[in-house]
């Protein structure tokens, strides 16, 4: 990641922590926002790659048009009910669309991990069923926050 988190040193996951808290969470809260500046938050289901959170969207939603105007993209990841449980990772920076719109199953190489680690999490299979109304989203995150309240209880 290009940049660093500089406050919170204390309850900042590990990437080993953050790798592991992202590939056990299902569904993450994706931040949009308007021509307006009206911003939009949506669930969403996803992958992290160690890399890249890809997000598999609907080609006909707000969200998929709010970032055909404007790339910049926020999404949180966050877990926990008491304060001491709460965990988190936000990720922002600007979508790239990736793939033919809408996702039909062509051959594309850059697309083959996400989705079997889709296909793998969401519906136990080894390949994604297309349906032809969803695309993939990539973000390569310029800036990555992280939290952990449970390393200040010892948790």
């Amino acid at each position: 990641m290009s940049a660093t988190q500089r406050r919170g040193r204390r309850i900042m996951m590990t990437d080993a922590e953050r790798d592991a808290f992202l590939a056990g969470r299902r569904t993450c809260r994706v931040a949009t926002v308007s021509a307006e500046g009206r911003p939009h938050v949506g669930p969403l289901w996803f992958v992290w790659d160690g890399t890249s959170l890809w997000l598999y969207s609907l080609t006909r939603s707000l969200r998929w048009a709010q970032l055909l105007r404007n790339p910049g993209i926020a999404v949180v990841v966050d877990d926990g009910v008491e304060y001491g449980e709460l965990r988190g990772v936000e990720l922002s920076g600007r979508a790239e669309f990736v793939g033919e719109v809408p996702r039909t199953g062509e051959d594309h190489d850059e697309l083959g991990p996400p989705e079997r680690m889709f296909a793998a999490k969401y519906f136990d299979l080894d390949t994604l069923p297309h349906d032809s109304r969803h695309a993939w989203i990539r973000l390569t995150p310029d800036a990555v926050t992280s939290w952990d309240f449970r390393k200040l209880t010892g948790a």
